[in-house]
């Protein structure tokens, strides 16, 4: 028994008031009365932790005669027990030294009595002897050798090869859910030795059981995932399939690489990786983990042989060039060695400069390309805007629509327009066009990384601009500047909730609200006329000047508050960690 880690034995049960220690060889708890020798073969001896649904403890198996690993399942909801039921019936069919071995008896149920009768499942499981690679992460603070992760990405992926032939998907792999299987004579508790160790993937408890019929059937999946790691359907609850499992070993190999946790790479605009500068690694192999944490489902890999197939073509040996012969054909000429270290120095510096500049040229091409990207929107929104005003202007006031427009709104809401203005009102087919003129413009700019979607858009403009004009009149009946500031600030924030960002849609449409509000109080200080929409009994086309400025000025201001927030604010956030 010398080599058992303690004498001590450690009760199972989760309500337990004193599980340690408990005498070696007792049967049942002195505490709680539970059952200590579970299925009189395995021993609890002490937690490992916790992981998800579940309690983790080493248990001594006095069968075989050495250490495994005890997973016990303490929530009592319906689906953790289900998900605890196929972990166990996935590992138990998977016969792969990367995967931890666990016996067909290996899923039992003990039965507890105190303080109430209940059942616990239990998963006994090999016990894997060696760190997870975020543990040996912690000694390459700079990223691991790129070897190293070379061999441990091959691994991986015939580990995935042979679940997802299995019609399994893993659902969460990471750093810590991948170990190395090291004797423990050969290598510190936290280093892999020789870097060529059998990987090892640990934690189905989010696997899920495919076939094709049932991903072309299903729309979601249940919402497990792991935040940095796990792909946009998966974060999402949709349905997942293989490339989910691909999109976060990518991740996790390009985390292992670079030593940064893969959301601080994100570009604040995109959510794309940005981690190539940061590390010298093959160009083939750095495309193809690029492939696999695409965010679009369609553009990774689709199966792991592909995978498989580009990583033997990226490891074939080249042959060797006419420097490296004559290198080896002369190891000893050490002039020669300095000249060529002062060549390699003075290449290097060469490329510091030239990735300076570049770096220079790219971040001023960013620029001028965030300024051309506001001029057209803004150029397209106003010329919208205008074109949008005077077809509503000719709609209402050169055709029948305005005048029943007119006695639908003196027929429904008597008491909010002064009867002495017989056509007022018509002019909210006026804003109505010019929101939808607005909304039309912005989309086909197509900037800021929005969904071009013409169709919310433009009833949206619509809405957005006919509800501006109501609370318009139900705050303001006078047309003051106060009243038309606050119709801008809300036509602004509605519309702009209606285009397809990415993320942050309050932060653009209060910034693109406010920002375009405070901008119309500045220039009604200056004296820009605060009556615009006076229109005479006879409405002249003269009198569209003023509309034709408002709206212009409005979707122009809106788009450079747009443009400000998807380029500035924006960015910032997600640097802030606002996600």
């Amino acid at each position: 028994m010398s080599h058992i880690p303690q004498r001590a034995v450690h009760c199972i049960n989760p309500d337990c008031q004193r599980p340690y220690p408990q005498p070696w060889g007792n049967k049942f708890c002195n505490s709680c009365g539970a059952l200590l020798q579970l299925l009189d073969r395995y021993v609890p001896l002490e937690p490992l932790g916790s992981g998800g649904f579940a309690q983790i403890y080493t248990v001594w198996d006095e069968k075989t005669q050495t250490e495994k690993v005890l997973k016990v399942l303490v929530e009592e909801s319906p689906k953790a027990q289900e998900l605890f039921t196929q972990e166990a019936s996935v590992l138990i069919g998977l016969q792969h030294p990367g995967v931890p071995k666990v016996e067909a008896d290996g899923f039992f149920q003990i039965n507890l009595t105190s303080p109430k009768p209940r059942q616990l499942a239990c998963l006994v499981m090999e016990k894997i002897n060696g760190p997870t690679l975020d543990e040996i992460l912690n000694n390459y603070p700079q990223g691991c050798p790129e070897n190293l992760i070379f061999n441990w990405f091959t691994q991986a992926v015939k580990i995935l090869q042979e679940l997802h032939k299995c019609q399994i998907i893993h659902r969460d792999i990471k750093p810590s859910n991948l170990m190395l299987r090291i004797p423990a004579s050969t290598a510190p508790p936290t280093q892999a030795r020789t870097g060529w160790e059998q990987l090892v993937l640990i934690d189905f408890g989010g696997v899920k059981q495919i076939n094709t019929a049932m991903q072309r059937r299903e729309s979601s999946s249940t919402r497990l995932f792991s935040s940095g790691y796990s792909p946009p359907e998966q974060v999402t609850g949709g349905n997942v399939g293989p490339a989910a499992d691909f999109y976060a070993l990518g991740r996790t190999m390009i985390e292992l690489l670079t030593g940064k946790y893969p959301p601080e790479l994100e570009d604040m605009q995109t959510g794309e990786l940005r981690w190539r500068n940061r590390v010298n690694v093959n160009v083939q192999f750095a495309d193809l983990l690029d492939e696999m944490v695409k965010e679009d489902v369609r553009s990774r890999p689709t199966n792991a042989a592909i995978i498989l197939k580009r990583l033997a073509k990226i490891n074939k040996p080249t042959k060797p060039g006419l420097f490296s012969q004559r290198q080896n054909a002369n190891p000893t000429n050490y002039f020669t060695l300095l000249i060529q270290a002062i060549e390699r120095a003075f290449a290097d510096f060469l490329q510091a400069i030239g990735q300076t500049i570049l770096f220079i040229a790219k971040a001023l091409f960013n620029i001028i390309q965030a300024c051309l990207a506001i001029i057209w929107a803004m150029l397209l929104s106003s010329l919208g805007a205008c074109f949008g005003t005077i077809i509503g202007f000719f709609i209402a006031y050169r055709t029948i629509l305005g005048d029943r427009i007119v006695e639908l709104i003196l027929g429904q809401l008597p008491g909010l327009i002064p009867h002495s203005q017989t056509n007022f009102g018509a002019d909210i087919l006026v804003f109505i066009s010019a929101g939808l003129g607005t909304a039309w413009g912005l989309t086909l700019s197509g900037c800021f990384s929005q969904r071009r979607r013409f169709l919310v858009a433009s009833i949206m403009g619509m809405i957005s601009y006919g509800f501006g004009w109501l609370f318009w009149q139900l705050i303001s009946p006078k047309q003051s500047s106060d009243g038309l500031i606050a119709m801008i600030a809300v036509s602004i924030f509605l519309l702009s909730l209606s285009f397809g960002f990415r993320s942050h849609h309050i932060v653009y449409a209060l910034v693109a609200a406010v920002g375009t509000a405070l901008i119309f109080s500045g220039l009604f200080i200056l004296g820009f006329p605060s009556a615009v929409f006076h229109f005479s009994p006879q409405a002249l086309w003269s009198e569209l000047g003023l509309p034709l400025a408002l709206f212009a000025l409005v979707a122009i201001f809106m788009s450079f508050w747009l443009g400000v927030s998807h380029y500035l604010i924006v960015p910032g956030l997600r640097f802030l960690g606002w996600r």
